[in-house]
């Protein structure tokens, strides 16, 4: 993973909507910050310390918006922390592959991070994620959750009625089709065009780990696994594309 797109909610916490505004890259010497056209969008105001939406910002570091998203590692629950994102905690991986997963979500502001899904050396569509809106659920539903086992079967459920978001896509059990979440809004629509293209016995998805003793919104990761279509382009529509010329609209897979 190389590549980090930053999302921000406009609006406020139950009739927000999440889209892109910045990406992320690391090139293995440097990070590069620039910010997308989702950018423009009403209300938001750039990043401290990032004020010009036309310019790339470069640091040996990882800059300070992202590298306070990270748990320290001298932090006790540190070695659990990654765990949770199945890291092993004696080989810890790149900081920007611990953001890809744990989201760099923080209870104080409105934004959270996510990878570009690339196709994996087979030609596959293959993604961790850990499962949201857990908090949401109901008591029985999180009882269900802590019974859960890696490899457990889910079912993906298009909810296009859905009063917050109407490409959300619900997840269920598949034994007792209980609803225990959903797939992350920034992962939606692309997941229902690959249920369309790909047909729902291509779209498997699987729980990779159990957490009880994580947050819910660590509780439960996810493993996808789908064709990749030939047309299938994530990440590419405007409120992705970067707003410096200089930088490629494409990510580095």
């Amino acid at each position: 993973m190389k590549a980090l797109f930053v999302a921000w909610r406009s609006g406020g916490t139950d009739n927000g909507a999440w889209g892109p505004v910045g990406r992320l890259e690391h090139d293995g010497e440097l990070y590069r910050f620039c910010y997308t056209h989702g950018a423009r969008t009403r209300g938001f105001r750039p990043f401290p310390g990032m004020e010009d939406l036309e310019s790339v910002y470069e640091s040996v570091e990882l800059l300070p918006l992202f590298a306070n998203r990270l748990l320290s590692p001298s932090r006790p629950e540190y070695d659990a922390f990654l765990r949770w994102g199945d890291f092993d905690p004696g080989h810890p991986p790149d900081p920007i592959a611990i953001l890809g997963v744990s989201e760099g979500i923080r209870q104080t502001d409105a934004i959270e991070v996510f990878p570009c899904p690339v196709p994996d050396v087979g030609g596959c569509y293959i993604n961790k994620f850990f499962l949201h809106g857990v908090r949401w659920m109901p008591p029985g539903a999180i009882e269900h959750i802590a019974r859960l086992n890696p490899n457990d079967k889910l079912l993906l459920m298009p909810d296009p009625c859905n009063a917050h978001d109407r490409n959300a896509v619900a997840v269920r059990t598949d034994a007792e089709r209980m609803l225990i979440g959903y797939v992350p809004r920034y992962l939606a629509l692309d997941v229902i065009r690959l249920l369309y293209t790909c047909g729902t016995r291509e779209v498997e998805l699987a729980v990779e780990r159990v957490n009880p003793d994580a947050p819910l919104q660590n509780r439960v990761l996810c493993r996808m696994h789908a064709c990749w279509p030939e047309t299938f382009q994530p990440c590419s529509d405007e409120p992705f594309l970067p707003i410096p010329s200089a930088v490629r609209a494409r990510c580095r897979s």
